[in-house]
């Protein structure tokens, strides 16, 4: 057995329990202990053991659980400021970018995957999901894991698909789609080789075809029933256009709530990503189903969607998570970043308090794990997972902002983390990643980058 001592943060921030609701419970002096790769005791410093295998002085930090992204897609690293998609909305952004990651090849998933996380674990993330749904020249979600072995991130990979092509009335080209079989018999695959669904795994399959206009009723179904018959998770794009929503009244006759709702995709089981444009009822739906949304604002921005209904969702009792989609529709992957842009947002239409500080980082952790179906992350409290983060707050972004220095970390310009530890271990020190050399990364993602590109 191993232990790790936390103490002396200037401030300790444990989040709430779920059921307790979304308050803010501070330790001035804070500290925490750790057994192997769980927290053993939270509370003032001079309340803990004062020795252990690793003590870490915490002094002149916040210290807080550890970020948590529900939905991205590491592989867009690569396509990052495309010139012509710069402007476009996501159905011209998708069909512009389909053939360039038509490419892709395992080393750029793998790549762009260790790329990705290094930046996700220096803004904060201790846990992410990703949604590889495109899988060209041998391409395995097997090769994200590797590397999310690699840098240290407590992953929920999602075994994505797109089935429909053009010439069965889908989006993206037909040789890029998978065939339904396969996409089922590999998603077992995926399920028995990697899914642990121990309390603090490292690891958690979710099964997650691509969306209503790349993907068929007949796969939504059978994708649900294989998903609940391992008790896995299920995941998707919902709601996220207008396009959208006229493609589901076209093609199935219902708002695209309705449809998913028909195929037996709502539940505690089910998060949906995006969900801009859900009227009162599916919202209701969504509160009464226990279905779980991840909210997406830099993304939602960026490809002029709209504004989901956060407030109405949190108010209604949805369960909000927050991700930063695609690294081609964000252009980052700064999960703090994505907590002020949520809170942003919100006080656009006019409501200064549309959104909170508190209520950001609340989706950014408990949210977010709520949302992912853990019970295991999202706090600091004993029996969770020791996934914890660091921001030191005595740098010039947080000058003048330590009245509240919790809400400092959402209203001041968004920062990197002095500290990760995820499971029980280091991953950054002193403001630098420690599991992983990143220089040869991005030297190596920028080559394939431009071959990608260069290709199409």
């Amino acid at each position: 057995m191993t232990t790790l001592l936390l103490q002396h943060a200037d401030l300790l921030v444990t989040m709430s329990a779920p059921d307790a609701g979304r308050q803010r419970i501070e330790i001035e002096d804070g500290g925490l202990f750790v057994r192997d790769n769980v927290i053993d005791q939270v509370g003032p410093s001079d309340e803990l053991p004062t020795e252990a295998d690793h003590v870490i002085d915490a002094r002149g930090m916040i210290v807080l659980p550890g970020l948590i992204n529900t939905h991205h897609h590491f592989y867009q690293t690569l396509t990052r400021a495309i010139p012509a998609v710069q402007d476009a909305t996501l159905f011209q952004w998708l069909k512009t970018l389909y053939p360039i990651w038509a490419n892709l090849t395992p080393e750029a998933v793998y790549t762009s995957a260790l790329l990705a996380l290094a930046e996700l674990a220096l803004s904060g993330c201790t846990t992410a999901s990703d949604h590889l749904y495109i899988y060209p020249n041998g391409c395995r979600i097997d090769d994200e894991i590797r590397a999310a072995g690699e840098i240290g991130v407590r992953f929920q990979p999602c075994r994505g698909s797109m089935s429909l092509g053009e010439s069965e009335g889908g989006l993206p080209p037909d040789h890029i789609v998978e065939g339904e079989d396969f996409i089922l018999q590999d998603t077992r695959r995926v399920i028995e080789t990697y899914h642990d669904p121990a309390p603090h795994a490292m690891v958690r399959i979710v099964v997650a075809p691509c969306s209503p206009f790349s993907v068929t009723p007949d796969l939504m179904r059978e994708s649900a029933a294989l998903a609940r018959s391992y008790g896995v998770m299920l995941h998707t794009h919902l709601a996220e256009t207008l396009d959208e929503e006229a493609f589901c009244l076209r093609e199935f006759g219902r708002r695209p709530v309705a449809y998913a709702a028909e195929l037996g995709w709502v539940g505690e089981d089910v998060w949906h990503v995006h969900c801009v444009h859900l009227n009162a009822a599916e919202v209701a739906l969504f509160a009464e189903t226990g279905t779980g949304v991840c909210h997406c604002p830099s993304s939602n921005m960026r490809l002029a969607s709209g504004i989901a209904p956060v407030r109405a969702y949190l108010d209604s009792g949805v369960q909000v998570g927050l991700g930063v989609d695609g690294s081609a529709s964000n252009d980052s992957s700064h999960l703090l970043a994505e907590a002020r842009m949520a809170l942003l947002l919100q006080r656009v239409s006019g409501d200064p308090a549309g959104l909170s500080a508190d209520e950001a980082l609340w989706m950014a952790t408990v949210g977010g794990a709520q949302v992912l179906g853990r019970e295991d992350v999202g706090r600091l409290a004993p029996g969770q997972a020791a996934d914890f983060i660091g921001i030191r707050l005595d740098r010039l972004a947080y000058a003048g902002a330590l009245h509240d220095p919790l809400a400092a970390l959402v209203f001041c310009a968004p920062q990197q983390v002095d500290l990760s530890v995820i499971n029980g271990r280091v991953l950054v020190d002193d403001g630098r990643l420690r599991t992983v050399e990143i220089e040869p990364v991005i030297e190596r993602h920028n080559r394939i980058a431009r071959n990608l590109v260069r290709a199409s």
